[in-house]
């Protein structure tokens, strides 16, 4: 897929999605305005959506840093109550 190269690792303000994994293991698609989201099994299944849901413009995709667990809700409630956690911190 030609998109993946341009998807961004970390996160970037101007980014409408995350593309991450859950603490389960799942790969999580995260919208900034918490209107869009998924769970998805593989990353390139994420990365599909989210370029997608962002009609092709694939500047407003980043890739979560690796380690990074993120929730569907991660960013839609602002940065104060943001569940961004790495991988291990769950109980």
């Amino acid at each position: 897929m030609g998109s993946m190269q341009q998807i961004r690792r970390g996160f970037l303000a101007r980014a409408r999605f995350v593309v991450g994994r859950d603490r389960h293991g799942w790969w999580v698609v995260s919208d900034r305005k918490g209107l869009v989201g998924g769970l998805f099994t593989n990353e390139s299944a994420a990365i599909h959506f989210a370029v997608e849901a962002s009609d092709r413009h694939p500047e407003e995709v980043c890739r979560a840093p690796e380690g990074a667990a993120i929730d569907l809700d991660t960013f839609s409630r602002g940065p104060k109550s943001m569940r961004l956690r790495r991988r291990g911190a769950y109980a």
